[in-house]
């Protein structure tokens, strides 16, 4: 089955992303840090090392909280601000971002207080977790991609800016399409992005509905392989009184960055609503199907993919500020 032919209005829409994203990669560069703070990705790849090493969920945790950070409003830093009394609910304290892992937020802080030791005031929170996420992906068994370097963080953030604009476990396959293309990207592309899901865990609420009191006839939904649902029922019995109960994405290979996510979705194996949809809707099976026969054009669209994202909404000279610390504006 071919690719549905794009419309007009998303040519249009590209073109003004293409324009945004060659005047951002001119503002940044590769080695942006290469005199001003020579040995960054050796430390920023010390400290993700040891993290992993320590947490093997890290990889997936940071990827996260890297697509978090930079889908809503940019690859700015705004995710990593804490809570003060003059902003009490900055963006990590929305419902949709309650549930990112400590352990990378914690890389952040382990990466930064290393780096303002080596090289003070220079490199900014935004640029290290761009870059903690490829390394990781990398590590992991996934593609290795450049990362332009030179963003400045953001001194806003806040709840009310990202809620509505995060993709969610339920959404529609039309849903998600609405909320990609809003930020420039393709249905191939988005298929490539939500391949992520190839490492990392869901809590059970995420996916409730789907396995328990499903409908009169079945208890759980039909789209899922029967055995997989009869698991996942049992393993989420709890999660009621145990929110933090939670499966892995890709039930396979849960710790490395491969397309048996993508393999896994014929098999009726997807773990969330939207994983299934993405399979069975004619827009996007297409994207799936090709990307479970050959990892390497996945790995070529994922990397294309993630590095379109890591320069949308970035800021640059005086419309950001290199955080001291990167839980606080300076």
């Amino acid at each position: 089955m071919a690719p549905p032919p794009p419309s007009p209005a998303f040519l249009l829409g590209l073109l003004f992303c293409s324009s945004f994203l060659l005047l951002a990669e001119s503002s940044l560069t590769l080695h942006y840090y290469s005199k001003s703070c020579p040995k960054f990705e050796q430390i920023v790849q010390e400290a993700i090392t040891n993290k992993q090493i320590t947490n093997p969920t890290t990889a997936a945790g940071t990827l996260r909280l890297f697509f978090h950070d930079c889908f809503p409003n940019g690859c700015d830093g705004s995710i990593l601000l804490s809570p003060t009394p003059f902003n009490p609910s900055p963006e990590r304290n929305s419902d949709i971002n309650l549930s990112l892992p400590g352990d990378a937020f914690d890389l952040l802080v382990r990466a930064k207080t290393a780096l303002e030791l080596a090289c003070p005031g220079v490199v900014s929170c935004s640029d290290i977790l761009a870059t903690a996420a490829r390394d990781l992906v990398t590590m992991i068994g996934g593609p290795y991609y450049p990362v332009y370097l030179g963003r400045r963080d953001s001194r806003l953030s806040k709840a009310s800016l990202v809620d509505h604009f995060l993709p969610l476990p339920n959404m529609t396959v039309s849903q998600l399409i609405g909320l990609f293309a809003s930020r420039g990207f393709s249905v191939q592309e988005m298929v490539a992005l939500i391949g992520a899901h190839t490492v990392g865990f869901s809590h059970c609420k995420e996916f409730a509905a789907g396995i328990y009191h499903y409908s009169k006839s079945s208890s759980y939904d039909p789209s899922y392989n029967p055995k997989f649902a009869q698991a996942l029922q049992k393993a989420c019995s709890n999660y009621k009184k145990d929110p933090t109960v939670s499966v892995f994405n890709d039930i396979m290979t849960p710790n490395k960055f491969d397309n048996l996510y993508y393999k896994n979705l014929p098999e009726g194996l997807g773990l969330l609503a939207s994983d299934r949809a993405i399979y069975i809707d004619p827009r996007t099976r297409p994207y799936v199907v090709a990307y479970a026969a050959d990892q390497s054009r996945f790995f070529r669209d994922f990397s294309a993919a993630i590095q379109k994202l890591s320069l949308y909404g970035i800021k640059t000279g005086r419309n950001g500020e290199i955080r001291r610390r990167c839980d606080a504006v300076n």
